[in-house]
């Protein structure tokens, strides 16, 4: 979501985390009680496929959930408010989970209420025509689509939604189209008045001209940093802080920091959309709460807590043995297997020599990391960028960690002085939370073990990943992590490892630029066998990993908690998230 979810950077607590992508496995383990051994794992599990539905997928009504009423809201508990709420600048997966119910795209994803996820056309007809290989792109916008003040969606509305992603003040979300746009490097944006010619309006028709043939472009669209902005009501900057909605529900109030409400939008036409439910007459989101307090209050469940979930906080690690072993308090926990995998990258540009980034690798204190978040409930140990359920996957351990998963000091010395590097610096960047500054203190004590000298610095939360985003930031680790942006190993490779994707607000954080792994990525994208691509992807993973560009940290197994009368918590494979628009509250 991609992490995005940015797509790929999404807070956990115990580290940065990510998620906006396009496949997921596993599923919820709502019904199981009593132990914690048959929880999922990620090695393994089956990557969920999303297939392209028709035109009939593509109308809406959304398919009812048996049993569902209307009434009622819904509250969460969650640690962060959003960073951004401007779709352009979105891309991190809790702040796509959380517009879901007030943004549309031109595609998005349908589930069934069976686990299958389907791409369909959104405020689009259907999931777009493709010609000239994928090289232009077609989609017809649906009859019937308004704006929260009851204004008609205009084919304006949706040309300017595109054009505005070239502004130079959208610095956050993913860069896709703009890179894969027809004379998009020279463009500037629609403000002085000019449109860029290879996006053309016809009737209700949109065509998009790209300089490459991308078959997945329609994919692409269903990325939360290209929903729909009105041209009327663009505020640039400031709209950020105050989107205008065409889905089922709208902003009532926020509290930056404190809370976000949203309201009914009676304007919006379910028979226009495929996607979403609106059953709950409000949702009111809470911020500024950490996983223990979150934790306590579900296994509690009074009050307004039984009406209550989280996008963001997962259950506790102090809570998860509790929680898992316990029969009546399992039944409310979802529990997912995310194709995200977290890691540190490690500043290229800062540690040059490849032995002083192997050192790290070697020393890194997996096995107590994984202890800090809770155990196998909630992770299994990465030697990997991409994840063992993201297709491209190509097992590989390359720094000894399934044989020494508590990190080998002697081998990370004996690198450090090879590089005559001995005593090196690492300026390492933590969020301000308790678990993170576990880990931080754990990454310390292992690293100055294996002969570095360490310095921590903690990062304010709410600038977090402003700061880690400079190119010129001034640490050596921080944490972060990624999960494809649809079913692709492009999606994973080139925003985060390719030498053409560093900037301020990029998400190539390494700054890894290695002119064989820029070739092997462009060579990757154009294989169009998907077997062939996925060989080339997993030798691509391996390339990064010599180079030993990040420390790999661990594969994510989630743990969402709710409250008793919340009905239908099931997981969005599409966007990687808790289904907002699938739930209902019981009676």
């Amino acid at each position: 979501m991609s992490f995005s979810r940015r797509n790929f950077l999404v807070a956990t607590g115990v580290v940065a985390a990510s998620s906006s992508v396009l496949t997921a496995c596993g599923g919820s383990d709502n019904k199981s009680g009593g132990s914690r051994n048959n929880a999922p794992k990620v090695s393994g599990s089956k990557t969920t496929e999303i297939l392209v539905g028709t035109k009939a997928d593509s109308t809406g009504p959304a398919p009812a959930v048996p049993d569902a009423v209307k009434g009622g809201t819904v509250y969460s508990l969650d640690q962060f408010d959003m960073d951004h709420l401007d779709p352009a600048q979105i891309y991190v997966s809790t702040t796509g989970a959380i517009t879901v119910p007030i943004m549309r795209g031109l595609t998005g994803y349908k589930l069934d209420g069976k686990g299958g996820t389907t791409l369909v056309g959104d405020a689009a007809t259907d999931a777009g025509t493709m010609k000239d290989g994928g090289k232009t792109w077609s989609f017809t916008i649906k009859d019937g689509l308004k704006w929260e003040d009851g204004s008609d969606v205009t084919m304006d509305d949706v040309r300017h939604s595109f054009e505005r992603l070239f502004a130079s003040f959208i610095t956050e979300g993913p860069r896709y189209v703009q890179q894969f746009l027809v004379g998009g490097d020279k463009y500037k944006g629609p403000y002085e008045g000019k449109h860029l010619d290879s996006i053309e309006i016809d009737g209700k028709t949109i065509t998009f001209r790209l300089n490459e043939a991308r078959a997945d472009f329609n994919f692409t669209l269903a990325m939360r940093g290209f929903s729909l902005v009105p041209q009327k009501h663009d505020t640039k900057e400031k709209y950020d802080k105050r989107p205008f909605s065409c889905g089922p529900y709208k902003i009532g109030a926020r509290s930056i920091g404190k809370s976000l409400t949203y309201v009914r939008n009676e304007h919006w036409d379910a028979k226009t959309d495929p996607i979403r439910n609106a059953y709950p007459d409000k949702f009111v989101f809470q911020f500024g709460y950490e996983l223990i307090a979150s934790t306590d209050r579900y296994m509690a469940d009074r009050d307004n807590d039984q009406y209550t979930m989280s996008i963001f906080n997962e259950v506790a690690p102090q809570r998860i043995a509790q929680v898992l072993t316990n029969a009546e308090l399992k039944k409310r926990v979802l529990t997912v297997v995310d194709t995200v995998t977290y890691y540190w990258p490690i500043n290229t540009t800062r540690i040059k020599d490849v032995k002083v980034r192997q050192a790290i690798n070697w020393a890194w204190p997996h096995q107590q990391l994984q202890t800090i978040r809770g155990g196998a409930s909630t992770s299994e140990l990465a030697t990997t960028v991409l994840s063992p359920v993201t297709p491209g996957y190509t097992k590989f351990d390359l720094y000894g960690v399934t044989k020494k998963p508590g990190g080998d000091p002697a081998k990370a010395k004996e690198l450090l002085k090879e590089a005559g590097a001995e005593g090196q610096k690492l300026v390492i960047a933590y969020q301000q939370s308790e678990n993170s500054v576990k880990s931080a203190v754990a990454i310390k004590n292992a690293l100055e073990a294996a002969g570095f000298q360490v310095v921590n610095k903690q990062v304010d939360k709410s600038t977090f990943y402003t700061q880690i985003g400079k190119v010129d930031n001034g640490f050596d680790l921080f944490a972060a992590g990624w999960s494809p942006d649809w079913p692709n190993g492009y999606s994973v490779f080139y925003p985060c490892w390719s030498g053409e994707n560093i900037g301020d607000g990029r998400s190539n954080y390494a700054q890894l630029d290695d002119a064989g792994v820029n070739r092997a990525i462009n060579a990757a994208s154009k294989i169009e066998d998907p077997e062939q691509a996925n060989k080339a992807w997993g030798a691509v993973d391996r390339q990064i990993m010599e180079l030993a560009a990040v420390v790999p940290d661990y594969h994510s197994i989630r743990n969402w908690m709710y409250g008793s009368k919340v009905g239908n918590v099931v997981f969005d494979n599409g966007n990687t998230c808790i289904a907002l628009c699938q739930l209902y509250l019981k009676k």
